[in-house]
């Protein structure tokens, strides 16, 4: 049995958040079990783009700087730090620390924020999928990691919570590579997996007061549910998530591999929920993102026909578009090019990683999917 601990919390003002992760980090025992004093922490936080904290996009600044003032006046030093998407340069850093707020953090609490931009090889013995990747070397900064990620939808995965933040640990456009290379959800599912476990985050917070619903991670809507989130088990943590928002634990492909993987079972049977419970936080009408149902299994010939011409699809609104070029340069599959100031796709030769979508800083595409796959997806 996992511990996840459930605290109502319904604003972004301070001395609340405060309290309610102090009461949430109180009953999984203190940080005593987990950190020694003077031990430095990342706070590996949800920073996907250069996004202001009202969109709901990234980890909320008041979340984080509730979380640091913990750890420091616990004896910790704190490290505040993502790989974002795009290129992993200090320039493109220091634009994103300063939109999400995390540069005020850091001057109002005492913290670090990362700008060690390089790389390391890292290997995964355990590994499923990924025995070996490329990680962000700030993870040779410090002795311990906390994930501290966003309630989102996710148009390729569904979800985006605790086991997906720490893809953030790849840096910059190789995440594109991976992306490339495993096009499959449950294949990515599995890499995401083993990529968590070589992080091997010690607790994972999870900013559910305001989330994002729809055509998540980025361009979906802000959210209320009220809800901060706390387990020292990413995997039990998404579970618990993933139930409040009411999306099916069997369409979430990270957590459909972890219990496969035995490192949680398929149900909520393994969590012992503490302060709350996630029917004190259930909402029935989250919006789901669009397009993220998979084909059923069906023969080959049909399969093929459905994959090669029904498969959803990126469209991009010209009149929402500014020209910028960031779907083109991030494409893992290089499928992209611009005409006119204006994206166009090799849609034969899109991998349906929906990159293009998460990135876009416009919200200018969105995930097309045809008639008939909406109806034998249900």
């Amino acid at each position: 049995m996992k511990k996840v601990s459930l605290i109502r919390c319904e604003e972004y003002e301070l001395s609340k958040v405060k309290a309610g992760l102090r009461q949430a980090i109180a009953s999984l025992g203190g940080f005593e079990p987990y950190i020694g004093k003077g031990e430095k922490v990342l706070l590996k936080v949800n920073l996907l783009m250069k996004k202001y904290p009202e969109e709901a996009t990234t980890t909320h600044p008041v979340f984080v700087q509730a979380l640091a003032e913990l750890l420091i006046e616990y004896g910790a030093k704190v490290i505040i730090g993502d790989s974002p998407g795009g290129p992993f340069t200090a320039g493109m850093l220091r634009g994103i620390y300063k939109a999400t707020g995390m540069e005020a953090v850091a001057a109002a609490t005492g913290s670090e924020l990362n700008w060690n931009v390089g790389s390391v090889e890292m290997k995964v013995p355990d590994a499923l999928f990924l025995k070996k990747f490329t990680a962000t070397d700030y993870l040779n900064d410090v002795d311990k990691v906390i994930s501290v990620s966003k309630l989102k939808t996710h148009g390729m995965m569904t979800f985006t919570g605790a086991v997906k933040n720490m893809f953030g640990v790849v840096p910059g456009i190789k995440k594109a590579e991976y992306h490339m290379n495993m096009p499959k959800h449950e294949d990515f599912a599995d890499a995401l997996i083993d990529i968590c476990m070589c992080a091997n985050p010690i607790l994972s917070f999870m900013d559910g007061i305001i989330g994002m619903e729809g055509a998540g991670p980025s361009a979906g809507e802000p959210r209320k549910v009220g809800c901060i989130l706390l387990s020292d088990s990413p995997y039990h943590l998404d579970k618990a998530a993933v139930s409040i928002i009411n999306l099916e634990l069997a369409k979430v492909p990270s957590v459909v591999q972890s219990a496969k993987r035995g490192l949680c079972t398929a149900d909520l049977s393994d969590i012992e929920f503490v302060d709350g419970q996630v029917s004190d936080f259930f909402v029935e009408d989250y919006v789901a993102p669009k397009a993220v149902n998979l084909l059923p299994k069906l023969p080959r010939p049909i399969m093929w026909f459905m994959l090669r011409y029904l498969q959803p699809r990126p469209i991009f609104n010209a009149k929402e578009c500014s020209g910028c070029a960031d779907c083109a340069k991030l494409c893992p599959a290089k499928i992209i090019e611009m005409e006119n100031h204006r994206p166009v796709a090799k849609l034969n030769e899109c991998i349906r990683c929906f990159c293009c979508q998460e990135l876009c800083p416009r919200k200018a595409v969105t995930i097309f999917r045809p008639f008939l796959l909406r109806r034998i997806s249900k």
